[in-house]
């Protein structure tokens, strides 16, 4: 059955973000980035609190307090991409001490689940990851992982290395029949879907602003000039 016009339009009205990646191991680097980020077309920050030398609750509430832009804040773990050094226990405190000023938490699927509970209870709003930077999980494992990151969260992020073509179009799959879901292929084969997957209803993409902070990310000046003909028409 194909869609109305009605439908169409709603969907292609619906927002889609552009968020900019910051990485850096000072606060003051991570301020400055930002706001050149929002000003290159970004609408929101993501801010990497792994790659902060100096880490610690107080520090963190005082660093996001400096940027008055919409961000999602992320303290990585290492099993999944992260330079976090110390203890699951003081990961999850740097989160919540975020969840005080970021739009959005991202804490990993695989967090213990009273980890994940406080956060989203702390939290505004929060995203349920799943980095994979070896493979991409057949299908259906990628359906039940988003299944269960939203039945968790607001959004669900799931970001894979694809090893074949097919991988990348089982990546857009996911995005199609999942709401509510940031769906990825990563690497230079999966750097397409970085575009595609918000034309086909990922609510967000993630870009660089100096280097790609994650394998195959666009700069947010080609990935603003794509969104803007095909969605966000003016």
């Amino acid at each position: 059955m194909n869609p109305s016009k009605g439908e169409v339009k709603e969907f292609l009205q619906k927002p889609r973000y552009v968020c900019a990646s910051i990485f850096h191991e000072n606060g003051a680097d991570m301020i400055k980035s930002a706001a050149a980020a929002m000003i290159s077309g970004a609408d929101l920050v993501e801010i990497r609190l792994d790659a902060l030398t100096e880490l610690d609750p107080e520090g963190v509430r005082d660093l996001l307090k400096q940027i008055p832009h919409p961000l999602i804040a992320t303290n990585r773990m290492k099993g999944e991409g992260g330079f976090f050094q110390g203890s699951e226990t003081e990961r999850i405190e740097v989160l919540l001490a975020a969840a005080e000023w970021a739009d959005y938490v991202d804490v990993e699927l695989q967090t213990r689940d009273k980890y994940i509970s406080e956060i989203i209870k702390a939290s505004k709003s929060t995203i349920i990851s799943y980095h994979n930077f070896q493979e991409t999980p057949p299908r259906d494992e990628l359906f039940r992982i988003a299944r269960m990151a939203t039945a968790e969260g607001d959004l669900a992020k799931l970001a894979v290395m694809p090893q074949k073509m097919q991988d990348t179009l089982t990546v857009l799959e996911v995005v199609c029949r999942c709401e509510n879901t940031i769906a990825i292929a990563m690497g230079k084969l999966g750097s397409y879907t970085r575009v595609v997957a918000p034309l086909l209803g990922s609510p967000i993409t993630y870009a660089s602003l100096e280097g790609e902070i994650a394998p195959g990310q666009l700069d947010i000046k080609t990935t603003r000039e794509i969104l803007d003909v095909f969605i966000n028409r003016r």
